[in-house]
């Protein structure tokens, strides 16, 4: 496994996660990211989840808090998934990354959960932090399956280069409404893994 931050499972102590805690949660991951991050209120999400307002705060302490544990779940929940298929995937294993957000891609109609919360945070928000160390987990993960795949004499070059396609195919997914670009991306990527002598 990567060196890199793995923003996985780090869900703050002081969240308990009661059967309360987990409808809030559950209500502002839906909320944030089909209406964003700004535009829901805690009042909101309280109704939503069935709770009070005081319960949600006793449960998170503020928005803010609530926020980074949306995205610390959300990519708890990807990276389930992708490993799930990782486990089972013939080489090159680099490619089951794209097969994973296509695989999601009726999750994803508003494009990258991550990208669209960063267009809405400002960098000294707890919330940034996760979401720029998932993007360098994905860069990261994407190398070391490159590289133990033996795909490329130079793996972080290649890695970059997927990367940079998985990337933009992911941020037209929420722009164009399919998932034509996550197709094309795979493709190009495929041949890039193809072309490893001189990738």
């Amino acid at each position: 496994m990567s060196d890199q931050e793995d923003p996985r499972g780090q869900v703050e102590d002081h969240v308990r996660l009661t059967p309360g805690a987990l409808r809030i949660l559950t209500a502002a991951s839906t909320l944030f990211y089909e209406q964003g991050i700004h535009a829901v209120g805690v009042d909101t999400i309280a109704a939503e989840s069935g709770v009070t307002k005081r319960t949600l705060y006793d449960r998170f302490g503020s928005k803010e808090a609530l926020v980074t544990s949306y995205l610390r779940q959300r990519h708890d929940q990807w990276w389930a998934r992708c490993q799930q298929r990782l486990e089972t995937a013939e080489a090159p294993r680099a490619l089951t990354l794209f097969d994973s957000y296509l695989a999601d891609v009726p999750l994803s109609g508003r494009g990258c959960a991550f990208l669209n919360a960063a267009a809405e945070l400002p960098e000294d928000h707890p919330g940034y932090e996760v979401i720029r160390s998932h993007k360098q987990f994905v860069r990261a993960r994407l190398a070391e399956l490159i590289a133990e795949d033996g795909e490329s004499t130079q793996p972080e070059r290649l890695a970059e280069h997927l990367f940079l396609l998985l990337e933009g195919a992911v941020a037209h997914r929420g722009i164009d409404g399919t998932a034509e670009r996550l197709q094309r991306a795979r493709a190009m990527a495929e041949d890039l893994l193809a072309n490893r002598t001189s990738s």
